[in-house]
């Protein structure tokens, strides 16, 4: 069955550019009108501005709750509804924990876990007035298993699995879904380090597309998922099922 999003309305954070971009772009392609948000003004304006009038763009800071207020009645005042919330924005860095900034840790947790929350709060009132609707909270492959150097990252993603199934809990009578989709790596600004190619971690061996991950929001979104909440599904190319052997067919103690 096709995914249609035709008359939901939809806000996305962190769209500027990445993965809630290519988000972005697919929901109007599938019929959806959406508000586009982040804190990077000028490439938000711009890819806001090619997908022509089904889509708005807010600066907004997703660890502020007035900014929240303020994009949420964005949504309500162009589109007269909300739908779904796709809490995307996120920041992104490694070191191992004993060398861990206090300071970093506390921008990726206000950032990565209470943003959602703080999104969750603001948003689902008005997702319940439209009649209910879907949150996807994008966690990580570190908000699944340990990842050596991400125990900052991992903390704030797999608190963002946690909040997941509780809102699943608390806003199912509402008829609010929410479910959390954890990408592995993708190829986008935020893991430029990682290069182009192959992903050896990966058993499909390659980096992910920001339009894979899009396409399993977009089902998410869509009412082809309406018996689907409280889920965690990971788009990672299989990294996530279980350690890779360092030669094909031949597994290492090491």
């Amino acid at each position: 069955m096709p995914v249609d999003l035709t008359g939901k309305v939809a806000l996305i954070t962190g769209a500027a550019r990445g993965m809630g971009a290519a988000e972005a772009r697919l929901f109007t392609a599938l019929g959806a009108r959406v508000v586009l948000t982040d804190v990077r003004g000028a490439e938000g304006e711009e890819t806001a501005a090619a997908l022509g009038p089904a889509a708005r763009f807010v600066r907004h800071d997703v660890t502020d709750e007035p900014s929240w207020a303020t994009a949420v009645a964005a949504a309500l005042d162009a589109f007269g509804r909300l739908d779904v919330l796709v809490n995307n924005a996120a920041l992104y860095s490694t070191s191992p924990i004993v060398e861990e900034d206090p300071a970093r840790l506390d921008a990726l947790l206000r950032v990565n876990l209470a943003g959602p929350f703080l999104g969750i709060r603001a948003a689902a009132p008005a997702i319940r007035e439209s009649g209910g609707g879907s949150v996807v909270n994008i966690s990580s492959q570190a908000g699944l298993q340990g990842i050596w150097g991400h125990g900052a990252y991992g903390a704030a993603k797999w608190g963002l699995r946690g909040l997941t199934r509780t809102a699943a809990l608390e806003l199912g009578p509402d008829g609010i879904r929410v479910n959390s989709v954890h990408p592995g790596a993708i190829a986008t600004a935020m893991t430029a380090h990682l290069g182009t190619g192959r992903h050896p971690g990966a058993p499909l061996g390659r980096l992910g597309e920001p339009e894979e991950v899009a396409r399993l929001v977009a089902f998410l979104a869509s009412d082809e998922s309406s018996y689907l909440s409280g889920a965690e599904l990971a788009v990672d190319g299989g990294a996530s099922a279980g350690r890779m052997p360092l030669l094909p067919g031949k597994e290492t103690d090491a």
